[in-house]
């Protein structure tokens, strides 16, 4: 595998811009996976790494590490205090509400421990996703009962960080992110592969701001359009940069 782009440094934090299909860390999710963005990174850099929060494993983006524990524990304290600010875009299905938030409790538990220990399921949590539409396609594909497939480019502010939050979330109003294997529909997500032969997540965090616990200064990292993305924007007619879409 290639080199872990590495989108910023310095002596306290790294971080990179983690590749689709690529697990933070060893999970009981996939057992049988041997490659994590934590060792591979460590392994690049020759020097131990801190994760500090989580992408889940289709979910491409920024996504930081810090490089000892003492800047560990500082970021992490950051994002339970939610002063960090998340940026996330998704394709999903249909056309969404022009801007709106998704405000619904998820719970954090593992699915797997909520089948077998189903008298310990833990209340769902406060969970809420902002969310603004950026642009829309209408395909002269029929899907369904549709003579047409309606599609949404979203940007995605998370104000807190639930287990696949944002995958859960915009499920749970009817327009699931395309390709999303768990929650998504599969008939959409088999037009994408079909027509675009497009096999990943269509979720990619793209910001990542918080404030450097010891300079003060605010760092902001962000990262382009996922290269596997970028023919969608190409056939769809929309413009690479998304800081002049909205």
């Amino acid at each position: 595998m290639c080199e872990l782009p590495i989108l910023y440094r310095d002596e306290d934090f790294i971080i990179i811009d983690k590749p689709s299909g690529l697990l933070v860390h060893r999970s009981e999710i996939d057992r049988r996976e041997t490659r994590f963005a934590l060792q591979l990174l460590r392994d690049q850099i020759g020097q131990r790494v801190y994760p500090v929060h989580r992408l889940d494993k289709p979910t491409s983006g920024v996504l930081a590490f810090a490089l000892h524990s003492e800047a560990a524990g500082h970021l992490q304290e950051a994002f339970r205090e939610k002063s960090v600010d998340k940026g996330y875009f998704a394709i999903v299905r249909g056309f969404t509400q022009e801007q709106a938030t998704i405000d619904y409790a998820l719970s954090d538990k593992r699915e797997k421990e909520e089948k077998k220990h189903p008298d310990h399921i833990r209340e769902p949590q406060s969970a809420v996703s902002h969310y603004q539409r950026l642009a829309t396609v209408e395909l002269p594909i029929s899907v369904g009962r549709y003579p047409q497939a309606r599609y949404s480019l979203v940007s995605v502010s998370p104000e807190t960080g639930r287990k696949h939050q944002i995958r859960r979330h915009f499920h749970s109003i009817a327009h699931p992110i395309v390709g999303d294997t768990r929650y998504g529909e599969g008939r959409h997500n088999r037009l994408f592969r079909e027509h675009f032969q497009s096999h990943r997540l269509l979720l990619w965090s793209a910001k990542l701001s918080f404030c450097h616990p010891y300079s003060g200064e605010r760092i902001t990292i962000s990262t382009e359009v996922p290269e596997e993305i970028r023919p969608l924007f190409k056939a769809f007619d929309w413009p690479l940069s998304l800081t002049t879409m909205g």
